[in-house]
Parts: structure tokens; C-alpha cells; sequence
């Protein structure tokens, strides 16, 4: 999400000083460069960078500068300072790249988002997780049937317990209570972090959280259509099915939401918006007790979620563990690649050069050089 665009360009500035030029003594040239940073004030000059005292030409100095003739590896020293510093020079050996204007602020990690690119992340995710909700929602999707010779003691034995259970009718609306809190906690602290660090922050927030949430839908629904789990509640209603006598060849599970069972969409979601503000907490306040408190809560919602969800006969404990460890892992790769270690810079170097006052038809000109990296 980091993009660098370079740029340079060139100008040369002729001042044109002949009518002056015969009317007074030329003065003594001085060579001088500096680098500086768009948007603040310029670094203190280097050595090199210093202009140094002008030695007027002397009446035996041949037209072109006294080392004219010069070889191009000599040193600056032995140049004098009328004439142009070889490019192969001890002098232009320093970087000239200019300093931060200011440090980050220690145990403060600022995070950053662009509105291009993560504004087509968010139009894409959005758009992916729409299409194959209202999809899966027709019935089309044929639903995984299970073999009528599938020995249920085959499940492993983390999942065999749901279903033999009978399923709580209030789980599946406490597993939605807890869903909601999680969502309106992501809208929530956005608008908090507007008080503690800025409208700025408080968007990068709100982007940082929308994209964890659709990477996490986005990854369960791939998840659903690739493996087609039937549900426990699906396995709970064969057997009553058996146990009333009917052949278990013969059973037919035609609902396509009964065969998506892993991972759960739920506690994945959870657990990207958990994940998510867990990191953000750690890097914005990390010496206070908030970063801690947001990782007990989102630990315990994500924990609470699961529990429901497998208590509804709607997952298997290995779905509701792989969605938190998905949603979990979505929300802290989210943060994490927005985060911004160093401030953003945007280098500018400024280099003028007199030109020789000796030479004909250069009366009094110069070159001004500007180049950046934008």
C-alpha cells in the first residue's frame, strides 16, 4: 500500500547581465547547493554545502579559470572556486538527502491509509462479500448431502459432542447479540479516537476496521462454498430421522445453509474486529491499561460468540476456532500493513551554480538545478 513516485526536473536560469557586466567589475562567484525538505525548513548546511570566500581572478588567469586544464579526478581543494567541483570530488561524497523534519513520537505508532488504493480494496471486498451472500442465499448451491454410511464416530472427537446435544433455542439469538456489540464497537471507537488523536487517525481507524471485517467475510464465504460442511443441526435432524425409521439413504438435506458450516462467519467477524482494535490499543496507548482491557473484552466476546454458536447446533467447535483464528489474524495483518513506522517525507534538493564570469558570452549566469522524489 506503499507507493513512491519519483520525479525530477531541471531548469537553468540565464541572467542575462552584458549592459551591467561593462559598467561595473564582475563579481567574484560563489558556488553554493543546499538540500531541503517540502514543507519545512531547510537542514543546517553541510561543509560541503558551505560557500566559501571568492579569490578574485588573477590578470594571468587564462580565459576558462585558472584549472581549466585540470585534470577530473582532482581534488575540490585544488579547484578553484569559479569552476564547476568534479562529480568524482571527496566533496560530493555526502548524502545529501534531507533529515526527517521531526521524529516519530516514541511508543506512539501512526498508521495510515490511502484512498485509492484502499478505497478499491474496500469497493472490491464489499462488493465480493455482497454477491456471494445474495448467491448462496437463492438455493442454488447444491448442500454436501451426508453419506447415508458415515459413521458419525468418525467426526473428531472435539466435534462429536454437537451433535448429540440438544440445541438451545436462545443461543443462536445471544450469538447475534454478541456479533452486534462486536460491529458497534467498530463503529464506536473510530469516533473516540476523533477526541484522542484527531480526525485523521479517527478515518485510518474506520477504514483499518471495515477492511478487517471484509476480509473476514470475504475469507468465510470462499471457506463455505469450497468445503460445504453440513451444519450439526444437519447430522441432529438425520438421526431423528433414523430413530423414526427412516432409511438414512433416503434422508435429503435440500437447504444450502445446512451445508455451510465451516468456518463460522461469526466468530470470524468477531475476532477481525477483536484482532484489530486489540493492535490498534497496543500501538496508540500502550503504557495504559486500555490495550489490556481491549484484550480481555475481545477475547471473551470472540470466546462467548463461539460458545452460542455451537450451543445453536449452527457450528462445530473446529469451525467457530477456525474463524476466530481467521478474523483474529485478518484484523491484526489489516492494522499491521497500515502501520507507519518513519514520517512520511517529501525530499526536495535545490542546487545553484554560478557560471564562469571569465568565459565569452556567459556574462553574470548561473544554473539552478531543482530535483525531488514525490
Amino acid at each position: 500500500m506503499k507507493r513512491i513516485f519519483v520525479s525530477s526536473f531541471a531548469f537553468a536560469v540565464v541572467f542575462s547581465g552584458a549592459a551591467r557586466a561593462q559598467a561595473q567589475t564582475p563579481a567574484p562567484a560563489q558556488s553554493s547547493s543546499a538540500a531541503v525538505t517540502w514543507g519545512g525548513p531547510p537542514p543546517a548546511p553541510s561543509a560541503s554545502a558551505a560557500p566559501s570566500s571568492a579569490v578574485p581572478a588573477s590578470p594571468d588567469t587564462p580565459p576558462g579559470g585558472a584549472a581549466a586544464g585540470a585534470p577530473a579526478n582532482a581534488d575540490a581543494s585544488k579547484v578553484p572556486q569559479n569552476q564547476p567541483v568534479p562529480a568524482n570530488s571527496t566533496t560530493r561524497q555526502e548524502d545529501l538527502k534531507p533529515h526527517p523534519l521531526e521524529p516519530v513520537p516514541e511508543g506512539n505508532v501512526r498508521f495510515e491509509a490511502d484512498p485509492v488504493g484502499d478505497g478499491a480494496v474496500l469497493t472490491a471486498l464489499a462488493g465480493f462479500d455482497v454477491l456471494s451472500e445474495l448467491v448462496l442465499s437463492t438455493g442454488e448451491v447444491r448442500p454436501q448431502q451426508i453419506d447415508g454410511n458415515f459413521d458419525t464416530q468418525s467426526l473428531l472427537s472435539i466435534d462429536r459432542g454437537a451433535i448429540s446435544q440438544n440445541p438451545d433455542a436462545n443461543a443462536a439469538t445471544l450469538s447475534n447479540v454478541g456479533l452486534y456489540t462486536a460491529v458497534g464497537f467498530a463503529v464506536l471507537d473510530p469516533i473516540l479516537t476523533t477526541f484522542r488523536n484527531g480526525k485523521e487517525a479517527a478515518l485510518v481507524d474506520a477504514i483499518m476496521y471495515a477492511e478487517s471485517i471484509a476480509f473476514a467475510v470475504g475469507a468465510t464465504d470462499i471457506a463455505k462454498v469450497a468445503v460445504r460442511r453440513p451444519r450439526p443441526i444437519a447430522y441432529i435432524e438425520r438421526n431423528q430421522f433414523i430413530a423414526a425409521g427412516g432409511n438414512p439413504n433416503n434422508y435429503d438435506n435440500t437447504s444450502t445453509d445446512s451445508a455451510l458450516s465451516f468456518f463460522s462467519g461469526h466468530a470470524a467477524v468477531v475476532g477481525a474486529i477483536s484482532g484489530a482494535a486489540t493492535y490498534i490499543a497496543f500501538s496508540r496507548s500502550p503504557k495504559t491499561i486500555r490495550p489490556w482491557l481491549t484484550l480481555i473484552g475481545g477475547v471473551a466476546l470472540t470466546s462467548f460468540v463461539s460458545i452460542e454458536r455451537v450451543r445453536a447446533a449452527a457450528h462445530f467447535p473446529t469451525d467457530v476456532i477456525a474463524g476466530s483464528l481467521v478474523g483474529a489474524g485478518s484484523g491484526v495483518l489489516v492494522v499491521h500493513l497500515h502501520r507507519a513506522d518513519t514520517l512520511k517525507q517529501r525530499p526536495v534538493w535545490v542546487g545553484y551554480q554560478p557560471m564562469n564570469p571569465n568565459d565569452v558570452g556567459h556574462p553574470q549566469g548561473g544554473m539552478l538545478t531543482l530535483s525531488g522524489l514525490f
